[in-house]
């Protein structure tokens, strides 16, 4: 339809207006170069349509060959991802063993050292509790030889002192002295009053024997024997009242029967028999005696 109106067009006619006579034989002849014209235009028209096929039907298979190379590249691509992934994968895979060997064998050091740790705070507290019981040994110990070292001291003066009594008790016994409990006793040979006689023991380092006990009048009459000697007793100051040379009054007396009778103004004591406790006499103090004297054994 659009063609025939475009050949009315171009002859100068429309379907609606008829064309007079003069003019039919021009417009047929238009009519025929406008249908060589519509033709030509046709047939160019082709040929264009036909060459934009073929341009067409090139770019498309440009079009599949380049998405065919993107598919390609893109499965290399992937292929090569999942290839260091998967190697990747191994790697991790191979160090997560390792550390979980390592995991493991740490673990067993841990028990080991803490049961080396455990074992060794026993042995400490052991080791503790047996220097906390040797340290109240030593403090024992030191403490013992401390009392030990002041006896020891104490008994070497002891022994001292001892060592000197008996050195005094030896040159005294060398000199006539006799030994008896903690005195020594001198018995003279010669004969002398009282008074002569109580000197003659002060300027030895003694007195005229003072007797305390039963044991040591035993002691003197063992001594003298039978013989006479006197005793450092008295009542030259007042009569009837005796006192040792000492000044104490006398408390227990081992008179003879009768005795003391001061016959003759006797005021002095001797001792003349062998009976115990009846040895002792008064007599005058100018007689002539042996005598008895008496000091300590460690002066």
């Amino acid at each position: 339809m659009e063609m025939i109106e475009e050949i009315y067009a171009n002859a100068g006619v429309t379907p609606d207006n008829g064309a007079d006579s003069s003019d039919s034989n021009n417009s047929y002849e238009e009519i025929d170069v406008n249908e060589d014209n519509l033709e030509t235009q046709r047939t160019g028209r082709l040929k264009q349509s036909e060459t934009s096929d073929t341009g067409n039907s090139h770019a498309g298979n440009k079009c599949y060959r380049l998405t065919a190379v993107c598919l390609l590249l893109l499965c290399v691509l992937l292929l090569t991802a999942v290839t260091v992934l998967w190697i990747k994968i191994n790697t991790l895979n191979t160090e997560n063993n390792q550390l979980q060997t390592r995991y493991s064998n740490l673990t067993i050091e841990r028990d080991q050292l803490q049961s080396t740790n455990y074992d060794l705070n026993r042995e400490k507290d052991q080791q503790e509790a047996k220097l906390k019981e040797l340290t109240n040994k030593m403090i024992n110990l030191q403490a013992s030889y401390t009392d030990t070292k002041d006896k020891s001291e104490k008994l070497q003066m002891e022994k001292d002192a001892l060592q000197k009594k008996l050195t005094a008790i030896d040159s005294q016994s060398k000199e006539g002295w006799r030994c008896f409990c903690s005195g020594v006793y001198y018995i003279s040979t010669e004969q002398k009053t009282w008074s002569e006689s109580r000197q003659d023991c002060r300027s030895r380092g003694g007195d005229l024997v003072i007797i305390n006990s039963r044991e040591e009048q035993e002691f003197i009459i063992k001594q003298l024997g039978n013989t006479k000697a006197w005793i450092g007793l008295s009542d030259i100051d007042t009569e009837g009242v005796w006192k040792w040379v000492d000044g104490t009054r006398l408390t227990t007396a081992y008179w003879g029967d009768g005795e003391p009778n001061n016959v003759g103004d006797e005021d002095c004591a001797e001792m003349l028999s062998s009976h115990i406790s009846k040895s002792w006499n008064d007599r005058l103090c100018s007689a002539q005696l042996p005598w008895i004297c008496e000091k300590s054994a460690f002066q």
